[in-house]
Protein backbone atom coordinates (compact mmCIF):
# COMPACT_ATOMS: atom_id res chain seq x y z
CA UNK A 1 0.00 0.00 0.00
CA UNK A 2 1.46 3.33 -1.06
CA UNK A 3 0.90 6.08 1.50
CA UNK A 4 2.20 9.19 -0.26
CA UNK A 5 2.41 11.62 2.67
CA UNK A 6 5.67 13.15 3.90
CA UNK A 7 6.47 16.05 6.23
CA UNK A 8 8.75 17.56 3.61
CA UNK A 9 10.40 16.48 0.38
CA UNK A 10 14.06 15.52 0.78
CA UNK A 11 16.42 17.32 -1.60
CA UNK A 12 17.34 14.10 -3.44
CA UNK A 13 13.87 12.50 -3.66
CA UNK A 14 11.91 12.16 -6.90
CA UNK A 15 9.27 9.70 -5.62
CA UNK A 16 5.60 10.55 -5.92
CA UNK A 17 4.53 12.17 -2.64
CA UNK A 18 2.47 15.01 -1.21
CA UNK A 19 3.04 17.25 1.81
CA UNK A 20 -0.58 18.42 2.17
CA UNK A 21 -1.63 16.77 5.40
CA UNK A 22 -5.22 18.06 5.10
CA UNK A 23 -5.78 15.41 2.41
CA UNK A 24 -5.18 12.40 4.65
CA UNK A 25 -8.79 11.68 5.56
CA UNK A 26 -9.97 11.98 1.95
CA UNK A 27 -7.07 9.83 0.79
CA UNK A 28 -7.88 6.95 3.12
CA UNK A 29 -11.56 7.02 2.18
CA UNK A 30 -10.50 6.70 -1.46
CA UNK A 31 -8.01 3.98 -0.57
CA UNK A 32 -10.65 1.89 1.22
CA UNK A 33 -12.93 2.30 -1.81
CA UNK A 34 -10.24 1.11 -4.22
CA UNK A 35 -9.30 -1.78 -1.94
CA UNK A 36 -12.86 -3.13 -1.65
CA UNK A 37 -13.44 -2.88 -5.40
CA UNK A 38 -10.23 -4.66 -6.37
CA UNK A 39 -10.09 -7.33 -3.67
CA UNK A 40 -13.55 -8.62 -4.50
CA UNK A 41 -11.97 -10.61 -7.34
CA UNK A 42 -9.41 -12.13 -4.95
CA UNK A 43 -11.79 -13.27 -2.23
CA UNK A 44 -10.51 -16.29 -0.32
CA UNK A 45 -6.84 -15.88 -1.27
CA UNK A 46 -4.03 -16.07 1.29
CA UNK A 47 -1.19 -13.57 1.17
CA UNK A 48 2.32 -13.83 2.59
CA UNK A 49 3.28 -10.18 2.97
CA UNK A 50 1.80 -6.71 3.52
CA UNK A 51 4.06 -3.73 2.90
CA UNK A 52 3.12 -0.19 3.89
CA UNK A 53 5.40 1.97 1.76
CA UNK A 54 5.56 5.63 0.92
CA UNK A 55 5.94 8.45 1.29
CA UNK A 56 6.12 7.92 5.01
CA UNK A 57 3.55 5.46 6.42
CA UNK A 58 4.74 6.07 9.99
CA UNK A 59 3.72 9.72 9.61
CA UNK A 60 -0.02 8.98 9.44
CA UNK A 61 -2.29 7.85 12.28
CA UNK A 62 -2.01 4.10 12.89
CA UNK A 63 -5.78 3.99 13.04
CA UNK A 64 -5.91 4.46 9.28
CA UNK A 65 -3.68 1.43 8.79
CA UNK A 66 -5.81 -0.57 11.24
CA UNK A 67 -8.98 0.21 9.30
CA UNK A 68 -7.32 -0.77 6.02
CA UNK A 69 -6.16 -4.12 7.43
CA UNK A 70 -9.68 -4.75 8.77
CA UNK A 71 -11.09 -3.96 5.33
CA UNK A 72 -8.66 -6.40 3.70
CA UNK A 73 -9.59 -9.13 6.20
CA UNK A 74 -13.12 -9.28 4.75
CA UNK A 75 -11.71 -10.60 1.48
CA UNK A 76 -8.36 -12.33 1.98
CA UNK A 77 -6.42 -14.07 4.74
CA UNK A 78 -2.90 -13.55 5.99
CA UNK A 79 -0.69 -16.58 6.38
CA UNK A 80 0.18 -17.47 9.98
CA UNK A 81 3.72 -16.16 9.50
CA UNK A 82 2.84 -13.21 7.27
CA UNK A 83 5.39 -10.41 7.12
CA UNK A 84 3.77 -7.04 7.86
CA UNK A 85 6.22 -4.21 7.23
CA UNK A 86 5.89 -0.48 7.82
CA UNK A 87 8.39 1.97 6.37
CA UNK A 88 9.19 4.60 8.99
CA UNK A 89 11.23 7.71 9.65
CA UNK A 90 12.95 8.09 13.04
CA UNK A 91 11.14 11.31 13.94
CA UNK A 92 7.77 9.49 13.83
CA UNK A 93 8.70 6.54 16.05
CA UNK A 94 7.52 7.67 19.46
CA UNK A 95 6.76 5.16 22.24
CA UNK A 96 3.05 5.48 21.38
CA UNK A 97 3.70 4.84 17.69
CA UNK A 98 5.69 1.72 18.56
CA UNK A 99 2.77 0.45 20.67
CA UNK A 100 0.18 1.27 18.04
CA UNK A 101 2.10 -0.48 15.26
CA UNK A 102 2.72 -3.57 17.38
CA UNK A 103 -1.00 -3.71 18.22
CA UNK A 104 -1.76 -3.81 14.48
CA UNK A 105 0.33 -6.94 14.07
CA UNK A 106 3.24 -5.14 12.41
CA UNK A 107 6.28 -7.41 12.83
CA UNK A 108 8.90 -5.66 10.71
CA UNK A 109 10.08 -2.05 10.54
CA UNK A 110 12.07 -0.52 7.70
CA UNK A 111 13.59 2.69 9.06
CA UNK A 112 14.80 5.45 6.75
CA UNK A 113 17.84 6.38 8.81
CA UNK A 114 20.06 7.27 5.80
CA UNK A 115 22.86 8.21 8.21
CA UNK A 116 23.84 8.24 11.88
CA UNK A 117 26.12 11.27 11.35
CA UNK A 118 24.91 14.83 12.11
CA UNK A 119 26.68 16.56 9.24
CA UNK A 120 25.55 14.07 6.64
CA UNK A 121 21.94 14.23 7.85
CA UNK A 122 22.06 18.00 7.42
CA UNK A 123 23.45 17.67 3.90
CA UNK A 124 20.68 15.23 2.98
CA UNK A 125 18.02 17.48 4.49
CA UNK A 126 16.68 14.86 6.87
CA UNK A 127 14.34 15.88 9.71
CA UNK A 128 15.81 13.67 12.45
CA UNK A 129 19.02 14.03 14.43
CA UNK A 130 21.83 11.51 14.73
CA UNK A 131 20.85 10.93 18.35
CA UNK A 132 17.26 10.23 17.31
CA UNK A 133 18.44 7.73 14.71
CA UNK A 134 20.47 5.72 17.22
CA UNK A 135 17.88 5.87 20.00
CA UNK A 136 14.93 4.94 17.80
CA UNK A 137 16.75 2.10 16.05
CA UNK A 138 17.81 0.61 19.40
CA UNK A 139 14.23 0.83 20.68
CA UNK A 140 12.89 -0.74 17.48
CA UNK A 141 15.25 -3.68 17.97
CA UNK A 142 13.94 -4.19 21.51
CA UNK A 143 10.30 -4.08 20.45
CA UNK A 144 10.37 -5.79 17.05
CA UNK A 145 13.74 -7.44 16.45
CA UNK A 146 13.06 -7.70 12.73
CA UNK A 147 14.35 -4.26 11.74
CA UNK A 148 15.91 -2.94 8.57
CA UNK A 149 17.69 0.39 8.18
CA UNK A 150 18.34 2.33 5.00
CA UNK A 151 21.79 3.87 4.67
CA UNK A 152 22.85 6.20 1.86
CA UNK A 153 26.39 6.77 0.61
CA UNK A 154 27.76 9.45 -1.67
CA UNK A 155 26.58 12.61 0.12
CA UNK A 156 28.40 15.89 -0.41
CA UNK A 157 31.84 15.80 1.16
CA UNK A 158 31.43 12.28 2.51
CA UNK A 159 34.63 10.31 3.06
CA UNK A 160 35.18 6.57 3.12
CA UNK A 161 35.93 6.85 6.85
CA UNK A 162 32.59 8.53 7.53
CA UNK A 163 30.77 5.90 5.50
CA UNK A 164 32.50 3.17 7.47
CA UNK A 165 31.36 4.89 10.68
CA UNK A 166 27.73 4.78 9.49
CA UNK A 167 27.99 1.06 8.76
CA UNK A 168 29.66 0.30 12.07
CA UNK A 169 26.97 2.17 13.96
CA UNK A 170 24.25 0.06 12.34
CA UNK A 171 26.21 -3.08 13.14
CA UNK A 172 26.72 -2.05 16.76
CA UNK A 173 22.96 -1.72 17.21
CA UNK A 174 22.53 -5.22 15.84
CA UNK A 175 20.01 -4.68 13.05
CA UNK A 176 19.62 -7.88 10.97
CA UNK A 177 18.85 -6.17 7.64
CA UNK A 178 20.55 -3.22 5.96
CA UNK A 179 19.67 -1.59 2.64
CA UNK A 180 22.45 0.36 0.96
CA UNK A 181 21.72 3.10 -1.58
CA UNK A 182 24.18 5.18 -3.56
CA UNK A 183 22.93 8.76 -3.76
CA UNK A 184 21.58 9.21 -7.28
CA UNK A 185 21.16 12.59 -8.91
CA UNK A 186 17.57 12.55 -10.15
CA UNK A 187 16.24 15.17 -12.56
CA UNK A 188 13.84 17.82 -11.21
CA UNK A 189 15.05 17.40 -7.63
CA UNK A 190 16.34 20.28 -5.52
CA UNK A 191 19.69 18.51 -5.27
CA UNK A 192 20.00 18.33 -9.06
CA UNK A 193 19.33 22.07 -9.29
CA UNK A 194 22.01 22.80 -6.67
CA UNK A 195 24.55 20.62 -8.45
CA UNK A 196 23.75 22.28 -11.79
CA UNK A 197 24.31 25.72 -10.25
CA UNK A 198 27.62 24.61 -8.76
CA UNK A 199 26.38 24.97 -5.20
CA UNK A 200 26.91 21.28 -4.40
CA UNK A 201 29.58 18.83 -5.52
CA UNK A 202 28.94 15.13 -5.05
CA UNK A 203 31.53 12.33 -4.93
CA UNK A 204 32.20 10.80 -8.33
CA UNK A 205 31.19 7.32 -9.45
CA UNK A 206 34.55 5.83 -8.46
CA UNK A 207 34.21 7.17 -4.91
CA UNK A 208 30.67 5.83 -4.66
CA UNK A 209 31.80 2.46 -5.98
CA UNK A 210 34.52 2.41 -3.32
CA UNK A 211 31.95 3.05 -0.60
CA UNK A 212 29.66 0.37 -1.96
CA UNK A 213 32.55 -2.10 -1.96
CA UNK A 214 33.38 -1.18 1.64
CA UNK A 215 29.80 -2.03 2.59
CA UNK A 216 29.86 -5.35 0.72
CA UNK A 217 33.09 -6.44 2.38
CA UNK A 218 32.27 -5.31 5.91
CA UNK A 219 28.74 -6.69 5.96
CA UNK A 220 29.92 -9.96 4.45
CA UNK A 221 32.51 -10.29 7.22
CA UNK A 222 29.73 -9.74 9.77
CA UNK A 223 27.58 -12.60 8.45
CA UNK A 224 25.24 -10.65 6.19
CA UNK A 225 24.23 -12.21 2.89
CA UNK A 226 24.22 -9.84 -0.06
CA UNK A 227 21.01 -11.22 -1.53
CA UNK A 228 20.06 -8.33 -3.81
CA UNK A 229 21.95 -5.36 -5.24
CA UNK A 230 20.89 -3.01 -2.44
CA UNK A 231 19.94 -5.47 0.31
CA UNK A 232 21.98 -7.31 2.94
CA UNK A 233 20.48 -9.67 5.51
CA UNK A 234 21.36 -11.99 8.35
CA UNK A 235 19.95 -15.54 7.78
CA UNK A 236 16.21 -15.64 8.39
CA UNK A 237 15.70 -11.88 8.01
CA UNK A 238 15.36 -11.48 4.24
CA UNK A 239 12.55 -9.15 3.20
CA UNK A 240 9.75 -11.36 1.92
CA UNK A 241 8.26 -8.37 0.15
CA UNK A 242 11.53 -7.54 -1.64
CA UNK A 243 12.17 -11.12 -2.67
CA UNK A 244 8.60 -11.56 -3.83
CA UNK A 245 9.01 -8.65 -6.24
CA UNK A 246 12.41 -9.81 -7.52
CA UNK A 247 11.18 -13.41 -7.93
CA UNK A 248 8.20 -12.16 -9.93
CA UNK A 249 5.54 -13.38 -7.51
CA UNK A 250 2.10 -11.79 -7.84
CA UNK A 251 1.48 -8.62 -5.84
CA UNK A 252 -1.24 -5.97 -5.65
CA UNK A 253 -0.49 -2.28 -5.15
CA UNK A 254 -3.01 0.22 -3.79
CA UNK A 255 -2.89 4.02 -3.75
CA UNK A 256 -1.60 6.62 -6.22
CA UNK A 257 1.45 5.54 -8.27
CA UNK A 258 1.28 1.99 -6.84
CA UNK A 259 2.26 -0.88 -9.16
CA UNK A 260 0.82 -4.39 -9.43
CA UNK A 261 1.92 -7.64 -11.04
CA UNK A 262 -0.59 -10.48 -11.40
CA UNK A 263 -0.23 -13.97 -12.83
CA UNK A 264 -3.32 -15.83 -14.02
CA UNK A 265 -2.50 -19.17 -15.56
CA UNK A 266 -0.06 -18.48 -18.39
CA UNK A 267 -0.90 -14.77 -18.51
CA UNK A 268 1.03 -12.04 -16.71
CA UNK A 269 -0.10 -8.44 -16.35
CA UNK A 270 1.64 -5.36 -15.00
CA UNK A 271 -0.32 -2.25 -14.10
CA UNK A 272 0.15 1.07 -12.32
CA UNK A 273 -2.10 3.66 -10.75
CA UNK A 274 -2.12 7.36 -11.60
CA UNK A 275 0.67 9.48 -10.11
CA UNK A 276 -1.73 12.23 -9.14
CA UNK A 277 -3.40 12.69 -5.78
CA UNK A 278 -6.23 14.80 -7.18
CA UNK A 279 -7.08 12.30 -9.91
CA UNK A 280 -6.92 9.45 -7.40
CA UNK A 281 -9.21 11.22 -4.94
CA UNK A 282 -11.67 12.13 -7.68
CA UNK A 283 -12.07 8.55 -8.91
CA UNK A 284 -10.32 5.78 -6.94
CA UNK A 285 -12.24 3.13 -8.90
CA UNK A 286 -10.62 4.41 -12.09
CA UNK A 287 -7.15 4.85 -10.61
CA UNK A 288 -5.36 2.61 -13.08
CA UNK A 289 -3.29 4.60 -15.55
CA UNK A 290 -1.36 1.79 -17.19
CA UNK A 291 -1.94 -1.90 -17.84
CA UNK A 292 0.01 -4.28 -20.03
CA UNK A 293 -0.23 -7.99 -20.74
CA UNK A 294 3.36 -9.17 -20.99
CA UNK A 295 4.50 -10.91 -24.14
CA UNK A 296 6.61 -14.04 -23.92
CA UNK A 297 9.70 -12.07 -24.86
CA UNK A 298 8.96 -9.42 -22.22
CA UNK A 299 8.58 -12.12 -19.55
CA UNK A 300 11.89 -13.70 -20.50
CA UNK A 301 13.74 -10.39 -20.56
CA UNK A 302 12.22 -9.39 -17.23
CA UNK A 303 13.29 -12.69 -15.71
CA UNK A 304 16.86 -12.07 -16.86
CA UNK A 305 16.90 -8.48 -15.64
CA UNK A 306 15.55 -9.24 -12.17
CA UNK A 307 17.62 -12.40 -11.69
CA UNK A 308 20.84 -10.52 -12.36
CA UNK A 309 20.08 -8.34 -9.33
CA UNK A 310 19.88 -11.38 -7.04
CA UNK A 311 22.62 -13.48 -5.50
CA UNK A 312 20.64 -16.60 -6.49
CA UNK A 313 21.17 -15.83 -10.19
CA UNK A 314 19.66 -17.67 -13.15
CA UNK A 315 20.13 -21.06 -14.76
CA UNK A 316 22.48 -21.09 -17.75
CA UNK A 317 20.03 -23.47 -19.41
CA UNK A 318 17.37 -20.72 -19.24
CA UNK A 319 19.57 -18.35 -21.22
CA UNK A 320 20.45 -21.04 -23.76
CA UNK A 321 16.85 -22.17 -24.12
CA UNK A 322 15.46 -18.72 -24.82
CA UNK A 323 18.06 -17.26 -27.15
CA UNK A 324 18.43 -17.91 -30.82
CA UNK A 325 22.22 -18.19 -30.89
CA UNK A 326 23.48 -20.46 -28.11
CA UNK A 327 27.10 -19.78 -29.02
CA UNK A 328 26.61 -16.05 -28.80
CA UNK A 329 24.97 -16.17 -25.38
CA UNK A 330 27.76 -18.38 -24.07
CA UNK A 331 30.33 -15.92 -25.42
CA UNK A 332 28.57 -13.06 -23.65
CA UNK A 333 28.47 -14.96 -20.37
CA UNK A 334 32.15 -15.86 -20.73
CA UNK A 335 33.05 -12.23 -21.48
CA UNK A 336 31.50 -11.06 -18.23
CA UNK A 337 32.99 -13.99 -16.32
CA UNK A 338 36.45 -13.08 -17.59
CA UNK A 339 35.88 -9.48 -16.48
CA UNK A 340 35.02 -10.70 -13.00
CA UNK A 341 31.38 -9.57 -13.23
CA UNK A 342 29.75 -13.01 -13.39
CA UNK A 343 30.25 -16.29 -11.59
CA UNK A 344 29.18 -19.53 -13.27
CA UNK A 345 28.91 -22.58 -11.03
CA UNK A 346 26.81 -25.73 -11.20
CA UNK A 347 24.86 -24.39 -14.14
CA UNK A 348 23.94 -21.12 -12.36
CA UNK A 349 24.91 -17.70 -13.71
CA UNK A 350 25.01 -14.91 -11.13
CA UNK A 351 26.73 -11.60 -10.62
CA UNK A 352 29.90 -11.53 -8.55
CA UNK A 353 30.44 -9.06 -5.72
CA UNK A 354 32.11 -6.74 -8.23
CA UNK A 355 29.32 -7.49 -10.68
CA UNK A 356 26.61 -6.11 -8.39
CA UNK A 357 27.83 -2.65 -9.37
CA UNK A 358 27.14 -3.44 -13.03
CA UNK A 359 24.10 -5.71 -12.66
CA UNK A 360 21.85 -3.66 -14.92
CA UNK A 361 24.50 -3.38 -17.62
CA UNK A 362 25.11 -7.15 -17.57
CA UNK A 363 21.39 -7.90 -17.71
CA UNK A 364 20.87 -5.48 -20.58
CA UNK A 365 23.43 -7.26 -22.75
CA UNK A 366 21.97 -10.64 -21.93
CA UNK A 367 18.51 -9.38 -22.93
CA UNK A 368 19.52 -7.95 -26.29
CA UNK A 369 19.63 -11.35 -27.98
CA UNK A 370 16.35 -12.51 -29.47
CA UNK A 371 14.69 -15.69 -28.34
CA UNK A 372 13.73 -18.43 -30.79
CA UNK A 373 10.28 -17.57 -32.13
CA UNK A 374 7.59 -20.20 -32.07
Amino acid sequence: MHIPFCRTRCVYCDFFLVTRQDLQERFFRALYEETVARLTAFRGRTVQSVHFGGGTPSFVCAGYLKQWLETVAHFISLSDDAEITVEANPEDLTPKKFRDLAALGVNRLSIGVQSFLPGKLGTLGRCHTAEDAVRVTREAMKRFGNVSVDLMCGAEGETAEEWLSDLQCALSIGVPHISIYMLALEKKTLLAQRVKKGLVTLPGEEKQAEMYTIACELLGEQGFEHYEVSNFSKPGFFSRYNLGCWHRESYLGFGPSAHSFCKTGEQERRSANVSSMMRYLASPLEAQAFSEMLSEEARINEQVFLSMRLSSGLGLDFLQRHHKDTGEILETVEKFRAQGLLDVRNGIVKVSQKGFLFADLVAEELMLMKKVSG
